[in-house]
């Protein structure tokens, strides 16, 4: 007649086979699943397109929206003001994809309003090239 401590050692070592069993059976089941759920999978390479042209008229009426509209809060040199200085130097390390969406969509909670309504993406890429000093 077992007693309770063979009846003991008799489930563990049943339970640590199947333990072992399942262990094994959950990393191949890990293993399978793609890594880095929480994460957006990485492109491979990013397709660089050439920015969509902007004509000369709007380049014109873009730079003045620059010096006058931006240089209200930002200082007409753009050397800083109620809002940070946009010289070049200072943006210099701000990639282009920043610069524009900030520029378009503003930045809550702050005085910088979103001009989305008056620009379109390009324009937007085109005055974060320009405050780069990028454009031709």
């Amino acid at each position: 007649m077992p007693s309770g401590l063979h009846i003991f050692l008799g489930w563990a070592a049943g339970t640590a086979g199947w333990l072992t069993v399942l262990s094994g059976a959950s990393l191949a089941a890990l293993a399978a699943v793609p890594p880095l759920l929480d994460s957006p999978p990485v492109p491979a390479a990013v397709a660089v397109t050439a920015p969509a042209p902007v004509s000369r008229e709007r380049a014109v009426a873009l730079r003045h929206f620059l010096t006058q509209d931006c240089g209200s809060c930002h200082g007409l040199t753009l050397g800083g003001g109620l809002g940070p200085p946009l010289q070049r130097e200072q943006v210099a390390n701000k990639p282009v994809p920043y610069l524009a969406y900030t520029i378009l969509n503003g930045r809550p909670g702050t005085a910088m309003p979103p001009w989305s309504q008056f620009f379109t993406e390009e324009e937007g890429e085109w005055l974060a090239r320009e405050l780069r000093g990028e454009n031709p």
